[in-house]
């Protein structure tokens, strides 16, 4: 379908989300360590920041659950907590929590990504349930490996993309999914936050963004010395097995490290767990078999601010394939800049046979042609439920799955990954699911990392 032309006779139909009662995830997976019928034991690794959240949410859960330990790098945090639970044990490095899990049944786990694999993979081998903030790791390699050890331990797993459990997202998936503009061959997804490598003038033109987060005087370069650190702080902890540099709140606190490739993947695998989570489960993608990307030159150090990447997708059973955009910051869709669309801040466009969806966060616009009176909305077929955590929560008690397990969760994740990859290698690369490899020497180098002295992932 031309959009151009389609554009030009559409006819606009809002949408609201549908609200509704209980939630139904899927076949049993899991078996719960304890009867359906009494509570579970959980730790939080992390308590302060998306942590201080599985914290609160826990409160709300005390007819589920009983925190029973909590482990923070900053003490503040981890008192706050404490002070909530004063029966818990605290912790300040999760390794030791590793080491006490006999009484523990779930863990949720909030730290920083460049800790998240070692922070899952024993918690997993001691075959306890997992929730995990997104992304799931900080590179492809170790969410393969996460994967694979959530295959085996055959527990409940979720990642925190909260999004996926609202009703918004659910209508839009069953419209997509209904057939309502026909088979689907192009989407764009695009976001407006721009935290990351960007030139002086960008920076100076969305200063009060970078004054708020405190970073207008670093945002093309490293600082030049650090600063002392907080008498609260387990600065080592805090790098774990990333390489050691002096301590700045350029880094902490959160989130401001995810613009630095030593700890994460830049506004892409952060914003993209959410927004790339959408076209990901409306249209079952999987593997992609090949990723560009485009934007400034890559800094050594800082993700981009501003890119475009590009996914191709083959076909997924009865699904045709599939070219999947994401655009950051300043760049966006020129189906968008040439004002055919709504210009919404952030979104997905999904370009069908019969017409189009746009949607976001909260909100869905169906485009389609002369026919328009004739659309009837799909039943609805997925349920909408409580908090992600509860769902994850009464998921692992039932024995079933969780609506974001890592077995779907992870998928997205690696293929958000490798948007960044194919950006800093400045090429196409082609993606082979089976080795775990693509076609680029310089790319595979950056499926994964060395790891500092004393950590390792086994």
């Amino acid at each position: 379908m031309n959009p151009r032309s389609f554009a030009s006779r559409r006819r606009f139909l809002q949408t609201t989300a549908l609200a509704a009662g209980a939630t139904a995830f899927g076949s049993p997976a899991v078996l719960s360590a304890r009867s359906p019928n009494s509570k579970m034991n959980v730790a939080c690794i992390a308590a302060g920041g998306r942590g201080g959240s599985h914290v609160g949410e826990s409160k709300k859960m005390a007819d589920l659950v009983d925190l029973v330990a909590l482990c923070d790098v900053n003490s503040k945090a981890l008192e706050h907590a404490a002070a909530q639970f004063p029966k818990a044990r605290t912790y300040r490095d999760f390794r030791e929590l590793h080491a006490k899990m006999d009484d523990i049944d779930a863990v949720f786990i909030a730290t920083t990504e460049h800790t998240h694999a070692f922070a899952i993979l024993p918690v997993l081998r001691a075959k306890k349930h997992v929730y995990c903030e997104k992304p799931l790791t900080r590179d492809v390699f170790e969410c393969r490996m996460v994967m694979e050890e959530a295959k085996k331990a055959n527990v409940t797993t979720q990642m925190g993309t909260q999004i996926h459990s609202t009703p918004n997202y659910h209508r839009v998936v069953e419209l997509l999914q209904s057939g309502a503009i026909g088979q689907v061959k192009e989407v764009h997804t695009w976001v407006s936050r721009s935290w990351g490598m960007q030139s002086r003038a960008e920076a100076e033109a969305n200063a009060d963004l970078f004054v708020k987060a405190g970073l207008l005087d670093y945002i093309d370069k490293m600082p030049a010395q650090g600063m002392p650190v907080p008498a609260f702080l387990d600065w080592d902890l805090w790098i774990g097995p990333a390489p050691m540099r002096p301590f700045h709140d350029i880094y902490f606190p959160g989130p401001r490290w995810y613009r630095y490739w030593s700890f994460a993947n830049g506004t892409m695998s952060d914003l993209g767990s959410h927004a790339n989570d959408l076209p990901f489960w409306a249209l079952k993608l999987d593997h992609p078999l090949t990723v560009e990307a485009t934007g400034p030159a890559p800094h050594p150090e800082i993700a981009p601010a501003n890119m475009h990447a590009t996914w191709t997708y083959g076909r997924r059973g009865d699904l045709v394939p599939v070219t999947h955009h994401w655009y950051q910051g300043t760049v966006k869709p020129k189906i968008w800049t040439d004002g055919r669309i709504p210009q919404w801040k952030d979104g997905t466009l999904f370009i069908g046979e019969r017409g189009m969806v746009l949607a976001n966060y909260g909100q869905q616009l169906i485009m389609l042609d002369d026919k328009a009176q004739e659309f009837k909305r799909p039943p609805q077929s997925i349920e909408d439920g409580p908090s992600h955590q509860r769902q994850f929560i009464e998921c692992a008690m039932a024995g079933k799955k969780a609506p974001c397990d890592f077995s779907y969760s992870g998928l997205l994740t690696v293929a958000n990954h490798l948007g960044g990859v194919a950006y800093r290698v400045g090429k196409k690369i082609k993606w082979d699911h089976a080795t775990g490899k693509t076609d680029d020497a310089a790319a595979n180098k950056l499926l994964t990392r060395e790891y500092r002295p004393g950590w390792k992932l086994v």
